[in-house]
């Protein structure tokens, strides 16, 4: 048992747990409400309104404190053609998402779908506007979660020592009272307030990446309450639990040959090898390189994370090769330019409280060490990564109620689309889903590689499976795999139009630092 830093939490009984998984209602004195008005500045958008509601810091005991969800809308201006609410969910997790609908009309939703719903974002419970979590991050520390490449056991130790402060500090900042609460089921309790407080029988949803366990979690909760929900780039029925981080190996591994092909047809330009085993050994060539220290500023482990990160997007295929490049040739690190702002510091506390409280990590960090050996050898791209230690080992207080078991009562109403080779959501996780949904669910497969297929693709055959869906309920009457497809979708939009969508979509990865 993890040892509590916290002070008035300890660990609940059995009986109060039972409670806590089957009466995940939303009941109280009061119907919530929600009163729109202007948004901030950096949420504001034409037709966008924003407001905040409030909800049950724990459900367990529904008049007692209280935090604040902020909450934004983007309408339909055709009441005739409405259906309901869309909510929706960027990833992360941690990711703030009340700038979602709008960022959703910029990067191609048609007009049928905006019409169809009220879209409505929410920065999720701990995160940004929201009553904020924090880990008091300094800016050293402000590296991402998923941890480094482990060349041997001592790394893995070393690596423990580091993020067991990381927990500390969690555990001991000004919001720790609020700490255990931050979970994925609270989460979808909040989403069902929100329905509640907008008038709603249903809602209907859209997440992607780790959104999509979100949607997952939320109709497990709530069957009856969901509409037409559509999960997207999907994690396994666990979210992000340690086996979902040891297949974010198995992901860099189905998703790297897409890029070593890239880069050998454009050997002339980058140098990287004339064929995609060339580039592969490259890549072997240059870790190994920079784990000597050969470089400043850059050594093997965050060589790896750079090209896992630069997997998630073929648009960022041009700037990894100019990164490997100035590496192999100059022995010069070319930092990318930041295209978003966002606040790093808040995503990655808000990010490990979800990941930590939903799940009851290993503490022994033997276990750690015993799965890197193994990934090392499985996945020698990334594995050693994946199965590394996380600050959850240490985390500071145990999970109020057990996981949500996700199953398959309720209507067949969810959709779920899959790119076949997607870096941090590989499609074996997106299978478990499926069979965990059973008949609830049906699963379109998409012959293309990185993270997001609705608006992120431009395959015609994955993103109309999601408009058909939204707009008319038509899903495949079994699963089915789409081809390469470009489609041409987005071909009619201006320059402009296209920068704009350009920018939503790199919004919307910037806040999937996991998935």
């Amino acid at each position: 048992m993890k040892h509590s830093v916290l002070s008035g939490i300890g660990t609940l009984t059995a009986a109060a747990v039972t409670v806590a998984v089957l009466v995940p209602a939303t009941a109280s004195a009061a119907v919530p409400s929600l009163h729109w008005g202007a948004c901030a500045e950096d949420v504001a958008a034409p037709g966008v309104e924003c407001g905040t509601l409030k909800v049950p810091l724990d459900y367990r005991d529904p008049g007692g404190a209280t935090i604040d969800i902020a909450v934004s809308k983007l309408a339909s201006t055709k009441p005739a053609k409405r259906r309901g609410i869309m909510l929706t969910n960027p990833g992360g997790p941690g990711g703030p998402g009340l700038t979602m609908p709008a960022g959703l009309r910029a990067a191609g939703m048609p007009s049928s779908v905006l019409d169809a719903y009220d879209v409505i974002g929410f920065d999720p419970r701990g995160i940004g506007r929201s009553t904020p979590v924090t880990c008091d991050l300094k800016p050293e520390q402000q590296t991402g979660n998923v941890p480094p490449y482990a060349r041997d056991a001592a790394a893995v130790a070393e690596r423990a020592t580091y993020v067991a402060g990381i927990a500390k500090q969690c555990g001991e900042s000004k919001t720790a009272a609020n700490l255990p609460y931050i979970t994925t089921a609270n989460t979808a309790r909040d989403m069902d307030r929100i329905r509640e407080a907008l008038g709603e029988k249903k809602l209907s949803y859209y997440g992607v990446s780790y959104g999509s366990y979100l949607g997952a979690v939320y109709s497990t909760l709530f069957p009856q309450r969901t509409d037409r929900v559509v999960i997207d780039s999907v994690t396994g029925p666990g979210g992000l639990d340690p086996a979902t981080s040891r297949r974010l190996a198995e992901g860099f591994e189905d998703r790297f040959p897409d890029f070593a092909k890239w880069a050998a047809a454009r050997h002339a330009s980058y140098g990287l090898g004339r064929t995609p085993q060339q580039v592969t050994a490259k890549f072997y060539e240059l870790a190994a390189k920079l784990d000597t220290g050969a470089v400043p500023g850059i050594d093997g482990a965050t060589f790896r994370a750079l090209t896992f990160g630069g997997l998630y997007s073929s648009r960022s295929f041009p700037m990894l090769a100019q990164q490997w490049q100035g590496l192999d040739g100059e022995g010069v690190f070319k930092q990318a330019a930041e295209t978003t702002q966002i606040d790093l510091a808040q995503l990655l506390s808000g990010q490990l409280h979800v990941v930590c409280n939903d799940s009851d990590w290993p503490e022994n960090v033997a276990t750690y060490q015993r799965n890197v050996a193994k990934d090392r050898v499985k996945y020698p791209m990334f594995g050693a990564a994946g199965a590394n230690i996380w600050a959850c080992a240490s985390w500071p207080s145990e999970p109020i109620e057990p996981p949500v078991r996700i199953g398959d009562r309720g209507p067949s109403n969810i959709l779920m689309v899959q790119n076949l080779r997607d870096p941090a959501t590989p499609l074996s996780g997106a299978r478990d889903m499926r069979r965990a949904l059973g008949d609830r669910a049906r699963i379109v497969t998409v012959d293309e590689g990185g993270h997001g297929v609705w608006l992120s693709d431009e395959n015609a055959c994955g993103n109309n499976a999601v408009n058909r869906f939204f707009v008319e309920g038509k899903r495949p009457a079994h699963d089915t795999a789409c081809g390469v497809d470009k489609g041409g979708l987005f071909d009619s939009m201006s320059p402009q139009q296209r920068q704009d969508r350009e920018k939503a979509l790199d919004e919307v990865r910037s806040k999937q630092r996991v998935f």
